[in-house]
């Protein structure tokens, strides 16, 4: 490109074509529903080279939520939060919080 040639980065559609900006809402909790309703799903992913286990989606009121939370990182001895739905945990610990969720009357999906 030579000196005082601007680059144009305009292609395809313009606004003025029926496009818009919408924004989505990214909350799914329709309704607050008892433990045993619940259809837990179990993941594993790394974050910065760390291993964290996610759970989730929970029904459940933020207050709800918290002790649940609560009670689980002192049984299971591990730093945790809840995010939108979903609690996170540190660490590798898929089994023994799927056998603490289910003490507490929680289900989970059943594996494909």
């Amino acid at each position: 490109m030579s000196k005082g040639t601007k680059l144009s980065l305009d292609i395809g559609s313009t606004w003025n074509d029926g496009w818009s900006l919408e924004t989505q809402n990214t909350s799914k909790i329709l309704s607050i529903e008892e433990p045993s309703k619940h259809a837990l799903v179990l993941q594993r992913e790394k974050r910065k080279g760390k291993v964290v286990s996610l759970v989730g989606p929970f029904c459940l009121s933020d207050d709800e939520a918290q002790k649940t939370l609560t009670v689980l990182k002192k049984k299971l001895a591990c730093g945790g939060a809840y995010k939108e739905g979903w609690m996170e945990f540190q660490g590798d610990i898929g089994a023994k919080l799927r056998e603490a969720l289910e003490a507490l009357s929680f289900r989970f999906k059943k594996p494909k």
